[in-house]
């Protein structure tokens, strides 16, 4: 029983781990801060940079001092035979006497120390891998940018879906009691049943809204999941509602907001691309320069007819040897001189690039601040439409039960209203999600 116990709790231990890492009570704040940790995304866009950060090591390694040792054996099938003037040997003149020159088998061990001394494309590969580790951490910047503003219209898409089942529920509630209390009158003989079928047809609507508006809250739920970077079918609560944030992310300062187009991530994305074009002609010319090399070579030789290497016995000879090697690029037919241009014509390609981007952001950042604005407008707009309609659709229904309106009165009321709620609730979403908007082009994401 007790190695039963253990061995369930060992199984179970992976899982319940899993499990206390996912939050189960989440503002928005937090649910920004999880997904940057766990989205798949960002884990695999920190991946990018580690790498970049291990590839920048790889190029600096590669001009410091190399150390490399050779173990080579060789056995002789048939050893090479060589033809000796017999004379040597006090033989005829003419006449060649059949020598074979060492053994069958040889064994040497070689220890090699290499260093650059100077190589321009090393030079410029040091220059490359600092571009592109930077290149991997803007890229790590803009996906964190991407997946804050997800989150956000996730996160906000889920209290949209809230609200809008809260409210359909209320209406419904509020239906049904008017449909009882029509029915009743109907039955009385008070009114006609023109009445009772309006505010069927109502209700059917609203209860069909509200069946959508349940399904459309578990999609949202498990989009934000998805976001997150957690299981879909978790369950997960969300501490702030949407009257709160859309109070929260009226920030009227922020479409004052400095134009800092050279801190925005897009725009350091393209001087990126153009720093690299320019290392890209850099290397191509400095392929035209000599290489300069130093090495040292050290190690031992031994020769035996039989396999005895291992015996105190046998001779090893002992070889060294340093030196220095220069290569100098002489002619190429025209190749390196080819390569330079094209690299000349993608550097000027991203020179246009940067300044088209340049332009386009400023241009996303007026689109972004007047899409917000009009989201602040929209929102007290509707905000007014809605106490309006509310007071509208009241007045009918006390009309409507006095005699003095129509059901067909009443039901259009009825569905300005509806359709003022939802409007209402969808420009609170857009506040939310406008402002994020503008943050992410203008890279000023507060940080709490």
């Amino acid at each position: 029983m007790k190695k039963t116990t253990i061995l369930f709790l060992l199984t179970a231990l992976p899982f319940l781990g899993i499990c206390q890492d996912i939050p189960k009570f989440l503002n928005l704040q937090d649910a920004i801060n999880y997904a940057l940790e766990n989205n798949r995304n960002a884990k695999n866009a920190q991946r990018n940079v580690d790498a970049a950060e291990q590839q920048k090591w790889e190029t600096i390694a590669s001009g410091l001092p190399q150390i490399g040792v050779s173990l080579d054996y060789n056995y002789w099938l048939k050893q090479q035979i060589s033809l000796i003037p017999a004379e040597f040997f006090g033989g005829n003149p003419g006449e060649f006497s059949e020598i074979i020159f060492g053994t069958k088998q040889t064994i040497n061990v070689t220890a090699n120390l290499s260093q650059k001394i100077f190589d321009g494309s090393y030079l410029v590969g040091l220059q490359s891998a600092k571009v592109f580790l930077e290149i991997s951490e803007n890229a790590k910047k803009k996906t964190d940018l991407d997946i804050r503003k997800s989150v956000v219209n996730a996160y906000g898409n889920v209290l949209l879906a809230e609200e809008s089942v809260k409210i359909l529920e209320k209406n419904l509630q509020v239906l049904e009691i008017n449909l009882s209390e029509t029915s009743k009158i109907y039955e009385n003989g008070l009114a006609e049943e023109e009445s009772v079928e309006q505010l069927q047809i109502t209700l059917s609507g609203v209860k069909n809204n509200l069946l959508n508006a349940k399904r459309l809250k578990d999609l949202a739920y498990k989009m934000l999941n998805l976001t997150l970077g957690i299981d879909i079918d978790s369950q997960i609560i969300l501490s702030d509602n949407l009257t709160f944030l859309t109070d929260k992310n009226i920030v009227i300062s922020l479409l004052n907001a400095d134009e800092n187009i050279e801190q925005t991530i897009s725009y350091k994305i393209a001087k990126n691309d153009k720093d690299s074009k320019e290392l890209l002609v850099k290397l191509e010319k400095s392929k035209a320069l000599p290489t300069l090399n130093a090495f040292i070579n050290g190690g031992y030789l031994g020769n035996n007819d039989s396999f005895d290497f291992l015996n105190t016995s046998q001779k090893w000879f002992g070889l060294s040897l340093v030196g220095v090697s220069m290569r100098i690029p002489v002619f190429s037919s025209g190749m390196r001189e080819a390569a330079t241009k094209r690299a000349k014509i993608n550097l000027a390609q991203s020179i246009d690039n940067l300044i088209e981007t340049e332009q386009f952001m400023r241009l996303e950042i007026l689109r972004a601040k007047s899409a917000y604005k009009f989201a602040i407008e929209k929102y007290k707009n509707n905000q007014k439409n809605l106490r309006l309609a509310e007071r509208i659709e009241k007045k009918n229904q006390i009309k409507f039960f006095e005699g003095i309106n129509s059901s067909f009165d009443l039901r259009q009321a009825q569905t300005q209203l509806y359709k003022s709620q939802q409007e209402l609730l969808q420009s609170m979403l857009d506040v939310i999600n406008k402002k994020a908007e503008l943050e992410t082009a203008l890279n000023q994401v507060p940080k709490n």
